[in-house]
């Protein structure tokens, strides 16, 4: 009994509705419009800085929201979160390189 009661709750799906998914995707353009219009804005160093955290911000938005990562087991989150961070580690280790050659 207890098996098919976990199967349900596994089977189950989550309801988002468009009105949702349109305002992520609005949020969305806004943030390739930020990203666009700092391009043309003399910020130094900063650029990269501004730009890459605003990709970070895109693709959080993404991968929670569209790709429904938010509702996935702890697992497949975990998994996401080591590459990530993998991910973060060479960019760091790439811009001190960057910065100190």
């Amino acid at each position: 009994m207890d098996d098919h009661k976990h199967s349900d709750q596994a089977n189950a799906t989550h309801v988002v509705s468009y009105r949702h998914y349109a305002l992520i995707w609005f949020g969305l353009l806004a943030l390739t419009a930020l990203t666009v219009s700092l391009a043309g804005i003399e910020l130094g160093r900063w650029v990269i800085i501004t730009a890459l955290a605003i990709a970070c911000i895109k693709s959080y938005l993404v991968l929670s929201i569209f790709m429904h990562l938010r509702y996935e087991d702890r697992v497949f989150r975990l998994f996401g979160t080591v590459a990530i961070v993998t991910l973060l580690i060479f960019l760091v280790m790439t811009f001190f390189d960057y910065a100190f050659h």
